[in-house]
């Protein structure tokens, strides 16, 4: 299954959708499998610098085929690949980014979530790739 631009489209909204019903003004990003911009948003009231923060959570994705949280737990201090995080022009180890995978696993893209807590911006991207059909 591809990423289409319309796929792209529909997990955007439907992370809109989400971020509007718990109040968060979030930027959102949806990358292809090479870690390339498909669509993105900044919602009205996001802060500028969520932008940068969610394309890492989403690159970040990608690179690992893994939701960015799991990351740390490989990087993290004392963890087998310490300082892992600071690789691939810095990954974004909170959560936020979520790996796509159509049916058979194959990874199709990501998308990353940032603007509010870290709760919120999970459950934001959850939302969003929860719109892609598997």
């Amino acid at each position: 299954m591809a990423l289409t631009s319309d796929r792209a489209d529909a997990l955007i909204q439907a992370a809109k959708v989400k971020a509007e019903q718990i109040g968060i003004a979030a930027s959102i990003v949806v990358l292809d499998v090479a870690g390339h911009l498909k669509a993105f948003s900044r919602m009205d009231g996001a802060w500028l610098g969520s932008i940068d923060v969610a394309m890492k959570k989403a690159k970040t994705s990608v690179l690992f085929e893994m939701e960015t949280q799991m990351v740390w737990e490989v990087c993290k201090p004392g963890a087998q690949a310490q300082g892992l995080e600071r690789t691939n022009g810095d990954l974004v180890t909170f959560a936020g980014g979520i790996p796509l995978k159509a049916s058979d696993g194959t990874l199709v893209g990501a998308i990353g979530v940032s603007g509010g807590q870290v709760a919120q911006d999970f459950e934001i991207a959850r939302a969003g790739s929860a719109a892609f059909p598997a």
